[in-house]
């Protein structure tokens, strides 16, 4: 139902909302598209069928240009915006593949490996997973130092738990939360390496003012937040080769 009210197709996410405007033409990797004004240049590249890599960005919200994964290049322009918050112009030129732009995509992958656990990279299924399937990162070139590996998890709620070693901040479970259902139930909290999701004052979801609608879990990429129903037993992170 969300994707037909606002005029998207089934099992393809734009990044960005569509918009309602005159139609803008330019070219996407040599690809004529045109969209409405207004739009960004991530949506503009899914109409042409150049999907961009994202994490931060999913079309149930407004952009947030966070994750630094979506970057492109655009003729006449310097510097690597981001694609999601980028809007489309008419005439423009973007290349959204190059031998910088999988360096820079690359470089900010590893960063979210770095403190991502080890153990659930290889058999994870999340969206986060599959990019870096998709962009060819499987490890880190930074090696051990501090992470949030050891976080409790929270499974308080009775629908769905939240694990800290798996979240990589991108923002969307609380936007979700606050564009899609409109509670306010969870922000961001801290600053720098101590950024981190919680609910209400910090508080155990089930005691916050979460209501459980799930939007939180369907807009996260990471399975940080994840249906417990997905999972037998009690949940645990995979067990790494050495152990």
């Amino acid at each position: 139902m969300w994707s037909e009210l606002r005029g998207l197709k089934d099992e393809i996410d734009f990044g960005t909302p569509p918009r309602d405007g005159s139609p803008v033409t330019l070219e996407i990797d040599d690809v004529t598209v045109s969209v409405p004004a207004g739009s960004s240049v991530m949506l503009a590249a899914a109409k042409a069928g150049r999907n961009i890599p994202k994490l931060c960005a999913t079309d149930m919200l407004e952009p947030f240009g966070s994750c630094r994964v979506c970057l492109i290049e655009v003729e006449g322009r310097n510097g690597y915006p981001a694609s999601c918050t980028t809007p489309v112009a008419e005439g423009m030129s973007v290349r959204t593949q190059s031998p910088t732009l999988q360096r820079l995509r690359h470089g900010v992958l590893e960063l979210y490996l770095s403190d991502f656990p080890p153990s659930e990279i290889p058999d994870g299924w999340s969206e986060f997973h599959e990019t870096l399937k998709a962009e060819g990162v499987a490890e880190n070139r930074y090696g051990a130092g501090c992470n949030h590996f050891d976080s409790e998890i929270d499974a308080s709620n009775p629908y769905f738990l939240f694990d800290p070693a798996k979240c990589i901040v991108c923002s969307r479970c609380v936007r979700a939360c606050a564009e899609v259902q409109g509670t306010f139930a969870i922000t961001i909290a801290g600053r720098s390496f101590e950024s981190k999701v919680v609910a209400s004052q910090d508080q155990p979801f089930f005691e916050s003012e979460c209501v459980s609608c799930g939007a939180c879990v369907q807009a996260c990429p990471s399975h940080a937040l994840v249906e417990k129903s997905l999972f037998e037993g009690e949940y645990r992170h995979a067990q790494s080769a050495e152990a």
